[in-house]
């Protein structure tokens, strides 16, 4: 499955601490092959602030040098990439990471969608979309509020 886009979900056996995500997605996006990485699970209560500081996990994390707000407790990663050989790579990391267990699921070729949704017409119209954008549409609630880009050092 060399050079076509596949995606892979890694899917740990606990919600991933802040500490653990912002480790485990700068090893996943310093590969080379890794094209895109979502991370997706509940959001943070908003009643965070009352928690005293060492239980509090919604802060920037730092991801390839850009600052990035996580409003998400890290329940699934989706990247995508072109050789499955990375795919071992990313195991590797994993098992640095996530000493609790994880399971690597391959059985989707799209985790992540390739292609522009209802929701992306309706939102944005027929503006173009960079491709790192499609399928990051949520209808309920504005761009800023839900999608972070960090772009490699090749783009």
């Amino acid at each position: 499955m060399d050079g076509k886009k596949m995606d892979i979900e890694i899917f740990p056996y606990r919600v991933l601490g802040s500490d653990t995500t912002e480790k485990l997605l700068n090893d996943i996006e310093s590969l080379e092959d890794v094209k895109r990485t979502v991370i997706h699970g509940p959001r943070f209560p908003k009643t965070e602030e009352t928690l005293p500081p060492q239980y509090r996990e919604r802060r920037v994390i730092n991801i390839n040098g850009e600052d990035v707000v996580l409003k998400v407790k890290t329940g699934r990663i989706f990247v995508e990439l072109t050789m499955e050989s990375t795919v071992k790579k990313i195991e590797e990391i994993c098992k640095k990471h996530i000493p609790f267990g994880f399971d690597i699921n391959q059985d989707k070729t799209n985790y992540i969608r390739k292609e522009r949704t209802v929701s992306d017409r309706i939102k944005y119209g027929d503006a173009d979309l960079p491709d790192e954008l499609i399928g990051m549409t949520d209808q309920y609630s504005s761009f800023e509020d839900h999608v972070n880009i960090v772009r490699k050092d090749d783009f």
